[in-house]
């Protein structure tokens, strides 16, 4: 009897938990009220997995989330040559600048709740039996 394991990057997007893939990462699925954005259970409700491994853990996602922002930016300008084209006689490179820019600020809140799973899921491990073993205990 096979069961279907969740998707990797599906769980990321759905911002699940790294070892069980079903328990939620964050308290609140709303980025609003933006004071709460990253505020995160202390264990997974589902398999109990510890949400920040040490102190300062969390620390670590600043270059996750830089990696993001740039691969974003990135997108954007290849998105806007290839749709508009580019030439410094028109100013299209500031214009594709500026979205870049304003699309990175808006996008912002959520980028930083993507690098914090994207960072744990580097270190905690898939176990499809996780929350079998937590409720045996």
């Amino acid at each position: 009897m096979s069961t279907k394991h969740p998707s990797l990057l599906a769980s990321i997007f759905k911002m699940k938990c790294p070892k069980c893939r079903e328990g939620e990462m964050f308290t609140q699925n709303s980025i609003f009220p933006l004071k709460d954005l990253l505020t995160m259970p202390d264990r997974c409700e589902k398999c109990q997995q510890k949400m920040e491994i040490e102190v300062g853990f969390y620390y670590g996602t600043g270059y996750v989330s830089y990696a993001l922002t740039v691969a974003l930016i990135a997108a954007t300008f290849i998105a806007y040559w290839i749709l508009f084209g580019m030439s410094y006689n028109d100013n299209s490179v500031f214009i594709a600048l500026g979205i870049s820019v304003g699309l990175s600020i808006l996008l912002q809140p959520w980028l930083m709740r993507l690098s914090r799973v994207i960072y744990l899921y580097f270190f905690v491990r898939y176990d499809k039996d996780a929350i079998n073993n937590t409720s045996q205990k």
